[in-house]
């Protein structure tokens, strides 16, 4: 990945995993929580979301764009763990856009998850309001939406092409449903004493 890889900016001075998506038949990075990433080549963004929210966001005219992956609405944006709140997560997305060359004008977003996997929340619960957010903010900024798929009872696997601004997503049965909320729950107990793992297992 060589010369491609001084192209690519990463959320947090984090380390991002990079492979070789066998189904994609490209090469891709995988986001955990509190991650986000820009690029302006063929590779492929890739995240799995429970309760948590992804915007995928782009310049059309430079053909650039990136992805965050945030955990709550808002919050203290606390050093390395704030990337989790999407008030700061989608501030670190559009100014690393804007360093790369985008014009805020012109940026366009797709937005996916917020699911409420989690049986028993049934009162305000935080896939929800993620969703919710994500809109609202989007709005206020006048950045248009052009696709979104939110909230429900599913997880989703999502992939975006930053080149191209096209968007795949997939909703994983119930089946995973423990798996995803097991992760995210791990995620914010990690938060205080260490930096994430960066490799995740991507359901099929």
């Amino acid at each position: 990945m060589n010369g491609t890889a001084r192209r690519w900016i990463s959320g947090e001075g984090q380390a991002m995993v990079h492979y070789v998506d066998p189904q994609l038949q490209r090469r891709a990075v995988k986001l955990m929580p509190a991650d986000y990433f820009i690029g302006d080549d063929e590779v492929a963004i890739v995240t799995v979301l429970g309760s948590c929210v992804a915007a995928c966001m782009r310049d059309p005219a430079i053909g650039i764009g990136g992805m965050n992956h945030f955990m709550l609405p808002d919050g203290d944006a606390d050093g390395s763990s704030g990337a989790r709140y999407g008030s700061y997560a989608m501030e670190l997305l559009i100014n690393g856009l804007l360093k790369r060359g985008a014009r805020r004008e012109r940026l366009e977003a797709k937005v996916f998850g917020g699911g409420n996997v989690l049986q028993g929340f049934t009162a305000n619960p935080v896939g929800t309001r993620n969703a919710e957010f994500v809109i609202a903010y989007l709005a206020a900024e006048k950045i248009p939406v052009l696709a979104q798929d939110l909230q429900g009872i599913h997880p989703r696997k999502v992939c975006y092409f930053p080149a191209t601004g096209s968007a795949m997503v997939k909703r994983l049965p119930h089946a995973h449903d423990e798996a995803v909320a097991k992760e995210e729950s791990l995620y914010k107990r990690t938060l205080a004493r260490a930096t994430p793992p960066g490799a995740v297992e991507l359901f099929d």
